[in-house]
């Protein structure tokens, strides 16, 4: 069993340690540093002590960058000390839920999808030990369990994020969302086909798809845990695959297009952790799904296309098709008069030039609603970072033929244009808040990107900060 602690050989003491071992890893640990023994250190097979700063160290996060750097040794039976944790402080429950849930989330590994020939073994928790003062343990428990749920439907939205696009098409998305999902009776599903798209008028996706041999797929789940309460309406960005169109990416930028599907993805996870922890709230999560593609029928530059709410769009920039099949998809869920409507999308690269990779931008029409997300945020370490979205920015999304042209013509505030464009799609009256995850939806490390399951730890804090009023 390994064992990651921080400075103090009590622990270590207690469980048989050598004295002297101990004292050793805490003077090495307590100069700043990771102290790390795989000799010598029975009955256990390795420790690890972490400084004590660096547990609650904010927002820089070197607990998780350490710890994903010791779990990288080998497939473990983990012991973790959490005693450090006042959980009656927000702070440290912030802490300890995020550390639990990045540990649970170590279960599920890229060779799962077993597209090698020869697997090594994986570096995974085999299982997770947590060790506290008597009087932390049930509220620590109770963590535990919540944090299980959240990484649930991360690892969900995550092992469908990362199959291959070729596989992993609008209606392969559709039957494996409805398959999961039929596990849990509070959800049900409907799926919408190409035909169907049509004749709902949801014409921004069908334009989006139709140029693709995959043809779009719409897909509404609602979970019901609040009898006739009004719905909590997630909208997620489902291209499943984006060559741009025939505003053609580079071969760079499209390497990781598969991607491109996380905000719906993401969507899905989060109605399986409301499944799993049984939240008393009604959610509606709809799937926006597409492939971007080239071929004889793909839109093109300069087409209009209406759209479900009946506004016209130009078609300017064929690579801006999130903000297209986002439209419809905001439309629709206000036509269920819902609570308030949140998108997430991997929209804009300008939002990663702007943010970086940790922080998930936030743009809304809404400023309670906004703020209720920039404290959800905080509370869970699933952060956003706001920026403006006001009238100022209407002569971005102007068109000389349509209603709307769908991007700017001077490429500027190209994340706040294209949520001001999505706003016009949403009836002033229902609160809406636009999540762009495109820095965030994605762990890279070591020269490769994996599905992070972000922002649904955000988004169910959102949920349960807004029970708890």
């Amino acid at each position: 069993m390994q064992v990651i602690t921080y400075s103090n050989s009590g622990l270590l003491k207690q469980f048989g340690c050598s004295t002297a071992l101990a004292e050793q890893l805490d003077a090495y640990a307590e100069r700043g540093k990771v102290a790390h023994s795989q000799f010598a250190c029975e009955p256990f097979a390795q420790i690890s002590v972490i400084p004590t700063a660096n547990w609650l160290s904010w927002p820089e996060g070197k607990l998780l960058v350490e710890l994903r750097a010791l779990l990288k040794m080998s497939s473990i039976e983990l012991l973790l000390d959490c005693r450090l944790f006042d959980l009656q402080r927000k702070e440290h429950q912030a802490a300890c839920q995020q550390l639990l849930i990045l540990l649970f989330n170590h279960g599920y590994q890229l060779d799962e999808q077993q597209f090698k020939t020869t697997v090594a073994p994986s570096q995974k928790v085999t299982s997770l030990l947590l060790y506290s003062q008597s009087h932390q343990a049930e509220a620590l428990k109770k963590l535990a369990r919540y944090a299980f749920a959240v990484s649930k439907g991360m690892i969900d939205a995550r092992q469908l994020a990362d199959i291959p696009s070729d596989i992993c098409t609008p209606e392969f998305v559709a039957n494996t969302v409805s398959s999961v999902v039929s596990a849990y009776p509070q959800i049900s599903v409907s799926v919408l086909d190409e035909q169907d798209i049509q004749q709902q008028g949801l014409g921004l996706l069908h334009t989006v798809g139709k140029g693709a041999s995959n043809p779009p797929r719409m897909v509404v789940l609602r979970y019901q845990g609040a009898g006739n309460a009004a719905y909590r309406a997630y909208v997620g960005k489902g291209v499943t695959y984006d060559t741009g169109g025939y505003w053609l990416k580079s071969g760079e930028g499209m390497y990781i297009m598969k991607y491109d599907m996380c905000g719906a993805a993401n969507v899905f996870g989060l109605l399986v952790v409301a499944a799993e922890l049984q939240l008393p709230v009604n959610l509606v999560g709809v799937l926006m799904l597409a492939e971007n593609m080239i071929g004889p029928d793909a839109m093109r530059p300069s087409e209009v296309a209406t759209s479900y709410a009946g506004l016209t769009v130009e078609i300017n920039n064929t690579d801006a098709e999130g903000r297209l099949v986002l439209a419809d998809g905001i439309a629709y869920a206000a036509s269920l008069a819902p609570q308030y409507i949140i998108d997430v999308a991997t929209l804009t690269g300008a939002v990663v030039k702007a943010l970086g990779y940790d922080l998930t931008g936030l743009m809304s029409s809404d400023q309670p609603l906004s703020t209720d997300l920039l404290q959800a945020g905080l509370d869970c370490r699933d952060e956003v970072w706001q920026l403006p979205l006001d009238q100022r920015l209407a002569g971005q999304v102007k068109s000389h033929i349509a209603d709307l042209g769908n991007t700017p013509s001077n490429n500027a505030a190209i994340s706040a244009s294209a949520a001001y464009f999505l706003s016009q799609f949403c009836p002033k009256e229902v609160p809406w808040a636009h999540l762009d995850v495109s820095g965030t939806a994605l762990w890279r490390e070591n020269g490769y990107s994996t599905a992070s399951g972000r922002p649904i730890p955000l988004l169910i804090q959102h949920i349960m900060n807004d029970l708890e009023k």
